[in-house]
């Protein structure tokens, strides 16, 4: 049984009907559970059954229990998925820009379709693949969205767009070795997504890695680096929105943190608080923006830690009462720790080789405290800074 098969056999009511009947399934029992069943049902359909759970039991991070339940997936639409929180943003982004209707193109298994879906506007979902566009195409029916998405299986380069008033193309950023870093080596190129984005009438919306490089952004988008629960997912090219601007977006909230163009911050000497700027404001090279809203600098000229005297809360970085700071030293490190009889040690690095877990086996933190060490370079030079989230 291909594919294709084992999915549409899953549509069938006695593959809906197995679905159910191995939902919970502990993966430690499956081999059981499959001999058990295979008496009754054809092999390739249990195999089937219990792949498709075990897909729905990991889909559950990226949209929820509920959904993910009663969705199919492939491997390959589980792990390239946009979460369904940022899914949900960028379909409110959308809406708000008055979008009534949008051409998704590269749509995967369709998370971005359903959430547009539910946000009220009507989808064409395009994808070349026939197992995934059968996948998203159930899907549309699983959470009875069918009046709103429409599935075709075609080569997106192929797709007249004019009916849309927007485009949203997602372009496959990983190959048979793994991601992909070069954006004109996606599937289909960036340049091809962005003349198709610059087509719309109203709007349109790349996702892109987080990782492009500024260089690669077009003058006439927005650039926009999303994190969910601090996690940087994804970035995305904006048309039709504000050329040239630059925003940071955390969810939940969302909370967006403009760019403003300021200058590097300054370097300056440690301080007692230490920020760490959420990573989409990194990504976002907004970390000015953050020094500022703190009256602080920068520990290093190439290093996005931000040190100020005064706490100042800020939702775009954490921050952290430094207590000690010291040269690196691994010795020096381990007596501090017993001194102050620190057990839980949580250890966070940039611009160091030094590996957390390899630091923790050396100095063995034993104790009822806890603490937080930084390992950075201050004005160049190796250093340790000993503290805890400040309150």
């Amino acid at each position: 049984m291909n594919d294709l098969d084992a999915l549409l056999a899953l549509l069938t009511p006695e593959g809906r009907a197995l679905l159910d009947e191995v939902r919970d399934t502990d993966p430690a029992r499956e081999l059981a559970v499959a001999t058990r069943l295979r008496r009754e049902h054809p092999a390739g359909l249990v195999s089937a059954a219990l792949g498709q759970a075990r897909l729905r039991q990991r889909a559950a991070a990226k949209f929820g229990p509920e959904d993910a339940g009663r969705m199919f997936f492939t491997p390959n639409g589980v792990e390239q998925s946009t979460r369904a929180s940022v899914a949900a943003y960028r379909a409110g982004r959308l809406a708000e820009l008055g979008v009534t209707s949008v051409a998704d193109l590269c749509c995967g298994i369709g998370g971005d379709a359903i959430a547009l879906a539910r946000a009220g506007i009507r989808v064409l979902a395009v994808d070349r693949d026939p197992v995934t566009a059968a996948a998203a195409r159930a899907n549309a029916g699983a959470l009875g969205l069918t009046g709103l998405i429409e599935v075709r299986e075609a080569d997106v380069t192929e797709v007249d767009t004019a009916g849309y008033d927007a485009v949203f193309v997602d372009p496959a950023r990983r190959g048979g070795r793994g991601r992909i870093f070069d954006p004109e080596a996606y599937s289909p190129p960036l340049s091809w997504a962005v003349e198709a984005a610059r087509t719309a009438s109203r709007a349109a919306a790349l996702k892109v890695a987080p990782g492009i490089p500024h260089e690669a952004v077009p003058a006439d988008a927005e650039a926009e680096w999303i994190s969910d629960g601090g996690d940087v997912k994804e970035a995305v090219l904006w048309f039709g929105t504000a050329p040239g601007a630059v925003r940071a977006t955390l969810l939940p909230g969302p909370r967006t943190l403009l760019g403003t163009g300021l200058p590097d911050p300054e370097v300056r000497t440690p301080g007692r608080y230490l920020y760490e700027p959420d990573g989409a404001v990194i990504r976002a090279h907004l970390v000015a923006e953050v020094a500022e809203q703190v009256g602080g600098g920068l520990l290093d000229a190439t290093i996005a830690y931000v040190t100020a005297d005064a706490l100042r809360p800020t939702p775009y970085a954490t921050a952290y009462e430094i207590t000690d700071r010291m040269p690196f030293n691994v010795k020096k490190l381990k007596a501090l720790l017993r001194e102050r009889e620190v057990g839980t040690l949580t250890v966070k690095k940039r611009g160091s080789a030094v590996e957390p877990e390899e630091l923790r086996r050396k100095v063995r933190p034993q104790g009822p405290n806890a603490a937080t060490v930084f390992l950075t370079r201050v004005a160049g030079a190796p250093s340790m800074l000993i503290g805890h989230p400040a309150r």
